[in-house]
């Protein structure tokens, strides 16, 4: 299956920030979209970075408490990983675990066409299996 299927079903939300925001700001939008990372868009719309509840603590261990009034683009990651909906879930599934990164972009066409987390390629692999199961029980059973 495709990183289309699980956009289709979680459907394409971006939940976005400017470099120049500070980090206080950015946590209180992840907290209250119950989100592990926002996306960090340039003027242009183009991706500037990612800034992920690992950034910011990272940025707490190493500065201190000071670090929320930093902007964005001073703890965010700049090189950004991406997918297309073309990409099969298994190859996502495998950049992100070799990355150790969990949320991935998905780009279509030079535009952000959504997010995609390993949260929701687990849960897609996991309703995958589970229909799987299902239909060879089905089979054995003589219900087909």
């Amino acid at each position: 299956m495709h990183v289309s299927a699980i956009l289709k079903n979680k459907g394409s939300t971006i939940i976005s920030t400017r470099p120049d925001e500070n980090v206080a700001a950015v946590a209180h939008v992840l907290h209250a979209n119950r989100i592990g990372a926002i996306l960090v868009l340039n003027e242009a719309g183009g991706i500037a970075g990612i800034l992920s509840e690992r950034d910011i603590v990272r940025g707490l261990a190493l500065h201190g408490a000071s670090v929320m009034d930093k902007p964005v683009s001073a703890l965010m990651t700049a090189r950004v990983v991406s997918c297309a909906p073309t990409d099969s879930v298994a190859s996502v599934m495998s950049r992100m675990t070799e990355g150790r990164f969990r949320h991935m972009p998905v780009m279509e066409e030079g535009r952000v066409a959504g997010v995609v987390s390993i949260g929701d390629i687990v849960k897609y692999r996991l309703a995958e299996y589970t229909h799987e199961v299902e239909s060879l029980r089905d089979y054995v059973a003589g219900r087909v």
